[in-house]
């Protein structure tokens, strides 16, 4: 894929998430970016700096996390990370897909953490935000380089990610596997195709991802599935459910996670938008089933109900839980 050259690169410093979070707030969301490369898979991107790249988090199995990107051109109309892009004064609907940010010094300053003495080498998680492993990756290789800084400074990291293109690093995850604890987690919330084309408009096919689980646990490595999010409607039929438990058991998964969207902020609006747009005859169940982010917990229950017993039956109950010391991530 092409790199059209920037402007920045003519000598004048790339900005930081934060400059341009100014420009869009005086200027709109694309004209704000006036140096992106427009590609041609409709997005513009834009190359930025950032001043850390291990991010410090609460409440979660892992203390830090890593995101290259932000942004994603997967462009799931369930995921969470919607949310985040309104603290850059962009919407959480179609720039969240279309505009897209790349840290280019990520790597460099990644490694320039990690060397530090007081570095305890504590669990990461990588891809909790924004997907490692989107279609820019093959162009920018950002998400490889942050496995080689992980490998030379043996620290575990749990990685989240719907691309197959992380089949691309097996040599570095293997090495790395070798060294600290490292587990993938590839999401597929559904192998339904008709849920897929609906709510996953950018991302490979379920059966694309489940090959990547294959070959990377032939290569010997600790992946697992996230069934997350299961939507409502969508893919919480226990005949989808049950699909879905058959082929990640088929894959060789070791694991398999699941659990119910949640639906807040920016990903709430540009959700309930969609349904208002394409399903309206879904909005006033939405409504009752999500009274506050997450969904009725009598709902939540019967769908766990469904889950654990497919896992029971294709022998899946029995292999560790993708949370054990390794990450649970709301890729929601």
């Amino acid at each position: 894929m092409k790199v059209y050259p920037l402007l920045f690169e003519l000598g004048t410093p790339k900005p930081t998430t934060r400059d341009l979070a100014s420009q869009i707030k005086e200027r709109g969301a694309v004209e704000g970016l006036p140096d992106a490369a427009h590609k041609a898979d409709g997005a513009s991107y834009q190359e930025v700096t950032c001043r850390s790249a291990l991010n410090p988090v609460k409440g979660m199995p892992f203390k830090w996390t890593l995101n290259p990107y932000r942004g994603c051109t997967h462009g799931c109309h369930y995921c969470f990370a919607r949310r985040y892009q309104t603290q850059l004064e962009l919407n959480a609907g179609d720039d969240f897909a279309s505009v897209i940010f790349v840290k280019t010094n990520f790597v460099q300053v990644l490694r320039r953490e990690l060397d530090k003495p007081s570095w305890a080498k504590e669990n990461i998680g990588f891809g909790t935000a924004t997907d490692p492993y989107q279609p820019i990756e093959g162009t920018y290789k950002i998400s490889r380089g942050v496995l080689e800084a992980l490998r030379d400074a043996a620290t575990p990291v749990g990685i989240v990610t719907k691309g197959p293109m992380i089949v691309r690093d097996t040599d570095i995850l293997q090495d790395l596997s070798k060294r600290t604890t490292c587990r993938v987690h590839i999401s597929i919330p559904t192998v339904d195709e008709d849920a897929w084309e609906k709510l996953e408009p950018g991302v490979a096919h379920p059966m694309q991802r489940l090959r990547a689980v294959r070959a990377l646990v032939d290569a010997g490595i600790d992946c697992g599935v996230l069934m997350a999010p299961i939507v409502p409607g969508f893919s919480t039929q226990p005949a989808k459910i049950e699909r879905t438990i058959k082929a990640i058991a088929e894959s060789g998964a070791r694991s398999v996670g699941a659990m119910v969207m949640h639906l807040e902020g920016g990903t709430r609006d540009h959700f309930m938008a969609m349904l208002n747009r394409e399903y309206p005859e879904m909005v006033e169940k939405y409504e009752k089933l999500y009274a506050s982010k997450y969904v009725a917990k009598d709902y939540d229950k019967r769908v766990q109900e469904v889950v654990s017993l497919m896992r029971a039956r294709y022998g899946i109950a029995t292999r560790k839980k993708a949370s054990e010391g390794g990450l649970t991530v709301p890729r929601s």
